[in-house]
């Protein structure tokens, strides 16, 4: 009985649900400072950029900080919530978006709060800037491919707003010229966190 109960007892990150492995060390966070939860060592830097609360640490009155949902244009210019990640356009645009426009900020914003957004930014430290494109997918309305490309190696993510998992990784190579010419009209590039900035002018 007592190892049937150890084993029905599974322990999941808050950040990315995975299921921790048997040793591994986690460390209890809280988002709003009543119910704590183990954190994988991976997500833990993630906790501490949403403002969650270490176990231990002194506390203060918090806000609620709900999981990231999709969120409008508007909300990517909303300097009252100091919590959220920093907006995919941080210079104030002086002219309407075009549709194609828009949907290279969403999938953008999407992209940033996945955990690939940690895998790149990862890599980046080692390979230096890549270079980055974000275009439709022809033939599937809706969805877009996210390519990143260093001299040596290159990802394709494919993102799908409608989707439960709206990130994923689509394709993988090691040689630039393997890459549909397609998807080399770099258009966006990569920070130092790894978040992705589509290259959209200002006026």
């Amino acid at each position: 009985m007592r190892q049937l109960a150890r084993q029905s007892v599974k322990r999941t990150c808050a950040i990315c649900e995975r299921t921790l492995l048997i040793g591994e060390r986690a460390v209890r966070f809280t988002p709003n400072g009543d119910e704590f939860g183990d954190v994988c060592p991976l997500c833990q830097e993630t906790a501490v950029e949403r403002g969650w609360i270490k176990e231990g640490s002194p506390t203060t009155p918090t806000v609620p900080n709900q999981r990231r949902r999709r969120r409008g244009l508007g909300s990517l210019f909303d300097i009252r919530r100091p919590s959220q990640p920093a907006p995919v356009v941080s210079d104030p645009i002086l002219r309407r978006l075009s549709e194609p426009e828009l949907e290279m900020v969403e999938a953008a914003d999407i992209f940033n709060s996945s955990d690939y957004r940690r895998t790149v930014g990862g890599i980046a430290k080692s390979l230096g800037a890549p270079r980055v494109s974000i275009l439709p997918l022809s033939g599937v309305t809706g969805e877009l491919i996210v390519t990143v490309a260093w001299d040596i190696s290159w990802y394709q993510y494919r993102v799908t707003p409608e989707s439960a998992q709206p990130v994923r990784l689509a394709d993988r190579g090691q040689e630039l010229s393997d890459l549909d010419a397609t998807f080399t009209r770099w258009n966006a590039r990569v920070d130092r966190d790894g978040r992705l900035v589509p290259n959209i002018s200002r006026v």
